[in-house]
């Protein structure tokens, strides 16, 4: 069974990037991509992904907020946040509104991939903020 991920990033060259990269795994399944954070719900609310990959700072709406809707309107979507810089308050934040990992944009593809597949699982990854 595959899994099935919505990705949301607002940069053309890294959500094409991003959405190649995972396609290129048999067991994951892009099933939306997403340039505008105010398309996020509509999009998971119709494709129901298994987990989110939402850019933290997107145009309409942001990353956060938009996990915030997701996790009341598709509670079982979990999100996994990218941002460029693992600061306190961004992971401050992310764990207030429940999402389930947050990665730093420069980390290894690996590290992304095997994020996506954990917290399909359940579990909980996050990039040190003091990285």
């Amino acid at each position: 069974m595959s899994i099935r991920v919505l990705v949301a990033e607002d940069g053309d060259v890294l959500r094409e990037t991003l959405v190649a990269l995972l396609d290129l795994e048999d067991d994951l399944d892009v099933v939306a991509q997403i340039d505008t954070g105010d398309r996020i719900v509509p999009a998971a609310l119709r494709h129901l992904p298994d987990v989110a990959l939402l850019d933290i700072d997107l145009p309409g709406t942001d990353g956060l907020t938009a996990a915030a809707m997701l996790r009341w309107r598709l509670p079982g979507c979990r999100v996994l946040i990218l941002t460029s810089l693992a600061r306190p308050h961004n992971l401050d934040r992310a764990l207030a509104v429940g999402v389930s990992g947050l990665l730093v944009k420069d980390g290894p593809v690996d590290d992304l991939i095997d994020a996506v597949r954990r917290i399909a699982r359940g579990e909980h990854v996050f990039a040190d903020p003091m990285s």
